[in-house]
């Protein structure tokens, strides 16, 4: 059974997600609204909005779930070569809207898009806050990758990447890793599965284990603002092939 959301109560408290359907896998509420509480509120417990355009807010907790702890990031050969190359610039919060504009562009494998106009406004009000951020990836001046995500204490939740030319998409996540484990961050939120994302390293846990790891690590304080790009404490290192 759905819970249904007040969309006058941006406070309300939203239910277990072990009460969410499995099936469709982690479909746990509907309604509400896009507000900044509401979204804080709702990365914090582990529930993210997923929705099209024509459809209510649909809230989701999916079984297992798709992380990504930065360490276990795959590099390989290929592109670490990219990356020694400096083919692309890589800049932080200096393109938020542009970044989210790409990745809400249809794709040609796709019939359209879940990040609606709605659903924009509300993580750029995140990112107005100083809670959400991005990785552009640009080429001779012109934005060709990039992705965007929120981050709560030492926790980032990925929301989309996009990705113009060959690689750009990945060169994006590897200066996210590198960014964030200088950071201290300990878990990259991935969703969902996705063939892409587990051959970059990422893996499948169960729910409950990232709803502990989520109280461990999100409460965490960490200081809200812009950020701003500087070397990594650490240099990423190849993955065998």
């Amino acid at each position: 059974m759905l819970y249904l959301l007040d969309p006058r109560r941006s406070d309300q408290p939203f239910p277990d997600p072990a009460g969410a359907e499995r099936e469709p896998d982690g479909l746990l509420a509907i309604g509400g609204d896009l507000s900044l509480t509401r979204l804080v509120n709702a990365y914090r417990c582990g529930i993210f909005p997923w929705y099209s355009e024509g459809q209510p807010i649909l809230w989701w907790s999916p079984d297992p779930r798709t992380v990504l702890y930065p360490e276990r990031l795959k590099v390989s050969r290929s592109l670490r070569k990219t990356l020694r190359k400096g083919l692309f610039q890589i800049t932080l919060d200096t393109a938020f809207g542009e970044v989210v504009a790409a990745c809400a562009a249809a794709r040609p494998d796709s019939q359209g898009t879940w990040i609606t106009d709605e659903m924009a406004l509300g993580y750029q009000g995140l990112f107005d806050a100083g809670l959400a951020h991005s990785v552009e990836v640009r080429q001779r001046g012109r934005l060709v990758g990039g992705l965007y995500g929120i981050a709560l204490g030492r926790v980032f939740f990925g929301e989309s990447m996009f990705s113009r030319v060959s690689d750009a998409s990945k060169v994006a996540l590897a200066h996210l890793v590198e960014q964030v484990q200088s950071r201290g961050y300990r878990l990259i939120d991935c969703q969902v599965y996705s063939r892409h994302l587990i051959s970059l390293g990422a893996q499948e846990i169960p729910r409950a284990r990232f709803l502990r790891e989520l109280d461990d690590w999100a409460g965490h304080a960490c200081a809200a603002g812009p950020w701003q790009t500087f070397p990594p404490t650490a240099p990423l290192r190849e993955t065998p092939t």
